[in-house]
């Protein structure tokens, strides 16, 4: 199937079904001699797995890293670097019932139309299953963007709005602190100590009903050049926009610190030397790219998913044989897949800034 890799210079692909016998990836177009710490790979993994707190799938896997090529004494060789990540809590049985229909909201009747056959096994390769690959792949990435910086990347992401609440306009500042370290208090990513108890009620409500609810989530990269992106079609803010498009239930993005950018922006990114002639901005309204090339300033941006597909509300579907039917999809499933994106958004969005300091590596010479 086309449409599985990603990338120019550092391409990723991955394959793999939900409920097949594994996920995995090849990272080709990786530098040499990059000191990799494969526990900082599995500590990714980690954030991502599922089943780790009451308002996430209930499914639980170990998500273990098994490096099959491109490692020799903890470092890389130059070569693709093959993983393996085992699917080990299959339950193809219970998606029995699909086999014959089309759910409401997911890909079984375009994949069906596509190819004519399709896996019914919880959506196969249109599983968010798919996606711990990326953060693999995105976690190697990382090394490789600050190994050719030789300095610190920060990449990070938290959720501003769940439903119709948005906590970052409540609050005017993300509370970073609160968003990334309190797991345990905070296990959804909320920006907002004070709007986190209003969110885990709402969570609570959807959980006891079945129903679900779409998200934004806001992402941001510090600690790059002026200079990544191409001009005309392969723009730094194209490419972080398709990264983010190709992850499951993402429905828009914005570059920029809110959807509202253009419309609401009333002056430019104006500009200044500082005091150590280096170039500084007054604003960030663009986002970090100009003209489709990094600023040097923070990228930021929004990711906005629609809610779960599979709930246990009564919708229309069809059978594959066109015939209507009332259907309830039962299961263990998010009432908010956004809050376990977190981690993927930030393999994405890195996974293209590495590819584009590569790029720019072999143009100009730079990094």
């Amino acid at each position: 199937m086309a449409g599985n890799t990603f990338g120019t210079l550092l391409r990723l692909t991955t394959f793999g079904e939900s409920h097949g016998e594994s996920i995995g990836g090849i990272l080709d177009g990786v530098p040499p001699n990059i000191p990799i710490d494969l526990t900082s790979i599995q500590a990714a993994l980690d954030r991502r797995k599922p089943g780790q707190n009451p308002y996430v799938t209930a499914r639980t896997e170990s998500d273990i890293i098994h490096i099959q090529s491109g490692l020799f004494e903890g470092r890389t060789l130059g070569t693709p670097i093959c993983f393996l990540i085992t699917n080990t809590n299959q339950r193809p049985n219970d998606y029995d019932v699909l086999k014959t229909y089309f759910r409401p909201g997911h890909g079984d009747y375009t994949y069906h139309a596509k190819y004519g056959h399709r896996d019914h096994r919880g959506g196969g390769r249109a599983s968010a299953r798919e996606t711990v690959a990326r953060v693999a792949a995105g976690t190697f990435a990382h090394l490789i963007l600050e190994c050719v910086l030789k300095r610190p990347v920060l990449i990070r992401s938290c959720v501003k709005q769940l439903g119709d609440h948005n906590a970052i306009n409540d609050t005017q500042a993300i509370d970073w602190n609160f968003a990334t370290t309190n797991i345990d208090v905070n296990p959804i990513g909320c920006p907002c100590p004070i709007v986190l108890p209003h969110w885990i009620q709402k969570l609570n409500q959807l959980k006891e009903s079945g129903l679900s609810v779409g998200a934004t989530l806001y992402f941001e990269a510090i600690g790059l050049p002026a200079g990544l992106g191409e001009p005309v079609f392969d723009k730094l803010d194209a490419d972080i926009a398709k990264a983010m498009m190709s992850i499951n239930a993402v429905k828009a993005v914005a570059m920029g610190d809110t959807f509202d950018v253009c419309a609401a922006q009333t002056g430019y990114d104006e500009m200044m030397l500082n005091t150590y002639n280096v170039v500084e901005f007054a604003t960030n309204q663009a986002g970090g790219t100009l003209a489709g090339i990094s600023t040097g300033q923070p990228i930021i941006g929004l990711v906005a998913f629609k809610p779960t597909s599979s709930t246990k509300e009564s919708r229309q579907g069809l059978t594959t044989t066109g015939q209507p039917v009332t259907m309830q999809i039962n299961g263990r499933h998010d009432p908010c897949v956004a809050l376990r994106a977190r981690p993927i958004i930030e393999a994405m969005l890195t996974l293209t800034l590495c590819d584009h300091l590569l790029r720019w590596r072999g143009q100009c010479g730079n990094g």
